[in-house]
């Protein structure tokens, strides 16, 4: 799902950039690649579970956390989605146009 994979990307890199760490010294501590955190970081890559354990302990953040803030921006981006007004062919969501499917 992109949005989970866009939000999830957020959440890692305001994580990394609060506890003042540099992509090399997440990836260094993960044991991942430079990359592959950079292209997760951009919703890019999905994370599999293991490494997304992986990156929690390298910016030492409860796993449980990081999926509650991410949870917490879906309900946010869900909210928003309910709130715009659809239109007949074209639907809003949170900024972008979607083209539907009629």
């Amino acid at each position: 799902m992109v949005l989970f994979r866009r939000l999830l990307g957020d959440v890692l890199r305001d994580r990394r950039m609060q506890r003042g760490m540099t992509l090399r010294e997440v990836s260094a501590e993960a044991r991942v690649s430079l990359g592959y955190i950079s292209e997760i970081e951009r919703g890019q890559k999905e994370a599999s579970s293991e490494l997304l354990a992986s990156l929690c302990l390298a910016l030492d953040a409860p796993l449980s956390d990081v999926l509650r803030e991410v949870s917490d921006a879906v309900a946010l981006e869900e909210a928003a989605v309910a709130a715009t007004p659809i239109t007949v062919g074209t639907r809003q969501r949170a900024g972008e146009v979607v083209a539907s499917a009629a």
